[in-house]
């Protein structure tokens, strides 16, 4: 028996329901690790509420804090799969539909807040999603994900049949890159933390190409991607902030070893895309290694 996962003592179908038990009706204590650190944002922004310290609009704080939650779970989300097969941990499977589904409650707490925070005129609420281009395509975020998130038990597998249910799951790359361009557009003091999730989009679509070409990527080829997706952060930055404010792009590109500046996009998408990469390498070479030194 797995330490992390204690069983119960006989298989429960009638529990296979439950978020923290796996596919047999078992306790999971891996599955409830995550369902508790999936509700901590949430249970973070509720407290900030209750202690007053969101300001003067707190319901605008807590929408922009879900907003950037939702974001965060939609990449990783999308990152589970890479992770998976990059740390050999196939474990990681079982969680995934927990964290769309904790994406898709994110992004609806976000727009129901948004609602609040336009005191519920449901008028007001569709003319500005019909007028504003970023609360357009945050809606059909929005709709993309409660299709996903409805779809995701294991009846509708079912009744969709594994080919359409691929098929219609695979929206959530599209749900990415709607959010990555709804978070940039809504951005107005800082673009930092959204050239990072474009840098780490951009990641993961790279990988999801390299795994269909190379079925089982080495190393090295995980190294290129890591290259490109650092690459494209610092260079998208650069071209941005040339073609938006006039800033000299070398300029930009320099910034992002003026360490006084603090960590720049590419910097941390370099850190977190070569995090996973090396850690991938420790697995597969550890158990050679424990070999060796028994030996």
């Amino acid at each position: 028996m797995r330490v992390a996962e204690a069983a119960l003592p006989s298989s429960y179908p009638a529990l296979r329901w439950l978020p923290w038990t796996d596919a047999r009706g078992r306790f999971s204590a891996f599955k409830l690790l995550v369902l508790l650190l999936l509700l901590l944002p949430a249970l973070s922004i509720a407290s900030d509420f209750a202690q007053g310290a969101l300001g003067a609009r707190p319901v605008k704080e807590m929408l922009l804090a879900a907003g950037l939650w939702s974001i965060r779970l939609i990449l990783l989300s999308l990152a589970l799969s890479p992770a998976r097969a990059i740390l050999q941990w196939p474990r990681l499977s079982q969680v995934r539909r927990m964290v769309g589904v904790a994406a898709f409650a994110y992004v609806a707490a976000h727009f129901t807040l948004y609602a609040a925070d336009q005191a519920f005129d449901l008028a007001k609420v569709v003319s500005e999603i019909v007028l504003r281009v970023y609360l357009a395509i945050g809606f059909l975020a929005l709709l993309a994900l409660a299709a996903l998130a409805a779809t995701s038990t294991d009846g509708m597998v079912r009744r969709l049949g594994g080919k359409r249910w691929r098929l219609l799951h695979r929206l959530v790359y599209g749900v990415g890159v709607l959010a990555v361009v709804h978070f940039f557009l809504q951005s107005k003091n800082s673009l930092d933390e959204p050239w990072v999730m474009a840098g780490l989009l951009f990641w993961l679509f790279a990988w999801r190409l390299l795994a269909w070409w190379r079925k089982q990527p080495e190393l090295p080829d995980l190294a290129l991607t890591v290259a490109l997706a650092t690459a494209f952060t610092a260079l998208g930055e650069a071209a941005y902030f040339w073609f938006k404010l006039g800033v000299p792009a070398l300029q930009v590109l320099q910034a992002n070893w003026m360490w006084s500046l603090g960590p720049r996009p590419a910097a941390v998408v370099l850190a977190i895309t070569l995090a996973v990469v090396l850690a991938g390498g420790f697995r597969k070479l550890a158990p050679r290694w424990r070999l060796a030194t028994a030996l």
